[in-house]
């Protein structure tokens, strides 16, 4: 099929994009990556009136490390993050995600912030910055404001952005020092989407305890889950086999996935705390091995 007839506009500045989305509203779309918007348009689930196409604004992409924190330009590829080994060593649960993102075509071109402004509850990168504790920084043509990951994502392919606003940046605090990370999916063939996948963080004390957990999914809400309370018995002692099984269990019973052609609701909890397992006790053996 063919999308909806459309004007299309290459803005020349992120002013002028904001100003054009001001004018504009919920009729325009900003076209980044348009790994997700092209296909609705095709099937006409999508119809803009007007297509704000950023990809001539530079100052929207590339990673910018600051003291503590490193801010990730919404225009950004996949590819870009892939390539840099800096900040493949810095945030290594983003470098484990990204080749099950997709495909690499889809990677060449997919952006960042277009992903996480879709907000497809079965992507790997909402739940990524949900364990990340990132902030995502919106402006309009009038204002400027920094949103939590915890409350951007409102509910399936919704957000919190206002019809006037952009997602411009995203800010990574880094992991903090004796942690692991490890992220693990399952999906019918490399590339779809997730029946269920896991992201999880593990920071350990000077005597091996563990200090803080971070325990987030995708593909079993309709938001990406932050489950981090199930792991709330493993605060203040040594992940052992049995409490990492027990916040396994926790977990199971805290979320609620609805089921789909691809797999029962039974099922998806199940992998969900098999995934949450694996990837906590990986996570843990990592903060050993300097991962």
């Amino acid at each position: 099929m063919k999308p909806a007839p459309f004007k299309y506009i290459a803005a020349t500045s992120l002013e002028h994009a904001l100003a054009l989305k001001a004018e504009h509203g919920d009729d325009a779309k900003f076209l980044a990556g348009g790994q997700s918007l092209i296909p609705a348009m095709n099937f006409r689930l999508a119809r803009p009136a007007v297509l704000i196409d950023i990809n001539g604004i530079g100052d929207l992409a590339g990673l910018r490390p600051q003291e503590g924190t490193v801010r990730i330009g919404a225009l950004t590829r996949y590819r870009a993050l892939q390539r840099d080994d800096t900040f493949g060593k810095l945030f290594p649960l983003i470098g484990e995600a990204l080749p099950h993102i997709a495909h690499p075509q889809i990677r060449n071109r997919g952006t960042v912030g277009g992903n996480l402004s879709h907000a497809d509850p079965a992507s790997e990168l909402p739940a990524i910055a949900l364990a990340l504790e990132a902030r995502f920084r919106v402006r309009s043509a009038k204002q400027e404001r920094l949103i939590a990951a915890a409350d951007f994502f409102t509910g399936a392919l919704t957000t919190d952005l206002q019809p006037d606003e952009m997602l411009v940046e995203i800010e990574l605090p880094a992991p903090k020092p004796r942690s692991g990370s490890c992220f693990m999916e399952i999906a019918r063939r490399r590339g779809d989407f997730a029946i269920a996948g896991v992201a999880a963080m593990v920071a350990m004390d000077t005597q091996d305890k563990c200090a803080e957990i971070r325990l987030t999914l995708c593909g079993v809400g309709e938001t990406p889950v932050d489950a981090s309370a199930a792991a709330d018995g493993l605060i203040g002692q040594a992940p052992s086999e049995q409490a990492i099984r027990d916040a396994a269990a926790s977990l199971q019973g805290m979320i609620e996935p609805a089921g789909n052609v691809h797999a029962t609701t039974e099922y998806q909890r199940h992998v969900a705390g098999v995934l949450t397992e694996r990837a906590l006790r990986t996570a843990a053996q990592r903060v050993h091995d300097g991962y």
